[in-house]
């Protein structure tokens, strides 16, 4: 199966963030993306519509206080952090495990296509679900029809 990448020819000045996702440009994997105590970075999708980009992150068993996720000039950051104790008790002896959860995924997204202020963030059925709004400049315009005279 053959990837094939999406046409720009409708919005030469506006390349698709897919596009850019798949070039490699979105995803910067330094050290701003990692997972902490053996856990792995979850899966993430993301899809472009015509007025917004969605982002679901997959992370079952998380509560949605268990998350951040920070908009700051242009690079959104999505991290968690899940500490556990649980301690037994049976006569002479005790029983101690902790576990510890973290991860951090950053995506650059370009300020002048997104509207950082109304991006929303909202956890149901183990899936963060990120929803970034285009700028009314990069969403698509209808076609016009133009009056002869």
């Amino acid at each position: 199966m053959t990837l094939a990448r999406l046409s720009d020819s409708m919005f030469p000045s506006f390349p698709s963030l897919l596009n850019r996702f798949f070039e490699g440009d979105l995803m910067d994997w330094s050290s701003s993306n990692f997972a902490g105590s053996d856990s792995t970075l979850p899966a993430v999708n993301i899809k472009e519509t015509d007025h917004d980009y969605l982002i679901e992150v997959a992370a079952p068993g998380m509560k949605k206080e268990d998350f951040k996720v920070n908009f700051d000039n242009g690079r959104l950051t999505i991290s968690s952090e899940k500490r556990e104790e649980n301690e037994e008790k049976s006569g002479t002896y005790t029983r101690k495990e902790y576990s510890y959860q973290s991860f951090q995924r950053s995506f650059t997204v370009p300020e002048t296509f997104v509207n950082g202020e109304k991006i929303n963030a909202k956890y149901s059925d183990g899936i963060l679900h990120i929803t970034l709004p285009k700028r009314d400049e990069v969403k698509p315009k209808p076609a016009r029809e133009i009056r002869i005279s």
